[in-house]
């Protein structure tokens, strides 16, 4: 799964990256433990501007057919196994896809006197998470038409892990898109859902840095860089198997 990750870069600086407007406008300070229902960037083809966009969505999934937004709390991941047929998510994988600017996520891994201990994955760069987009809006606003009630929210697509070392945290793993497949999964390119849902790189896992980190990061309201840094350099990423 996915329940944590860090994004430290500016508006200007994602808008550079993927080449698409920057509808942000500066409402966005780096954050280093984003959790489900908060907001996040996402970069999504916009048809009104026919044009990429960066800009702010809510992560967790209301499907337009939900009565309450709080549903979002429960689908801020969807299974790459599924996605394509889920009643929730195979309309927005039809049309609405999008890229999740990260640098990395966060796992918790089980230890065996009880409790857990989380670790980062990033790597040079960063990543890009695939995403998924929806527009929910109140009943009420639905019969009036009224855009301004509209809630923009997100998921990020999971798969299982790669590799001995990311298995040994945790299981699965966001789906991290390669870069030449980024306009593919936009729309911008022909692909078919075999070509769209065939996983990560096979190089990811070499690519990766896995630290050991500090269990602040387990209280949502804890903020700040020191989070993704690792605490012990020695019991860190190196120790775990296949590393």
């Amino acid at each position: 799964m996915c329940g944590r990750y860090a994004n430290s870069k500016s508006s200007p600086s994602m808008a550079a990256l993927f080449d698409a407007a920057d509808l942000i406008a500066g409402a966005w300070d780096p954050r280093y433990n984003i959790a489900p229902t908060t907001l996040a960037p996402v970069v999504r083809r916009s048809k009104s501007r026919d044009e990429r966009v960066v800009e702010m969505a809510r992560w967790g999934l209301v499907p337009p057919w939900a009565s309450d937004p709080a549903i979002g709390a429960r689908m801020f991941n969807a299974r790459i196994e599924t996605v394509s047929t889920s009643r929730a998510y195979k309309r927005p994988f039809a049309s609405r896809r999008a890229l999740v600017p990260a640098d990395g996520w966060y796992e918790w891994r089980k230890l065996p006197g009880g409790g857990k201990q989380p670790y980062f994955f990033t790597r040079p760069g960063g990543v890009v998470f695939a995403g998924l987009w929806e527009t929910w809006r109140p009943r009420e606003a639905r019969a009036e038409g009224a855009e301004d009630l509209s809630l923009m929210t997100f998921t990020v697509l999971t798969c299982p892990a790669m590799g001995e070392a990311m298995e040994s945290v945790h299981d699965r793993m966001p789906y991290v898109l390669p870069p030449e497949r980024y306009a593919a999964w936009l729309g911008e390119e022909d692909a078919d859902v075999g070509e769209l849902l065939a996983g990560p790189a096979a190089s990811l896992p070499e690519e990766l840095e896995i630290r050991k980190v500090s269990r602040a990061v387990g209280r949502a309201a804890n903020e700040g860089p020191e989070l993704v840094r690792p605490i012990d350099e020695e019991d860190g990423a190196r120790t775990l198997p296949g590393m």
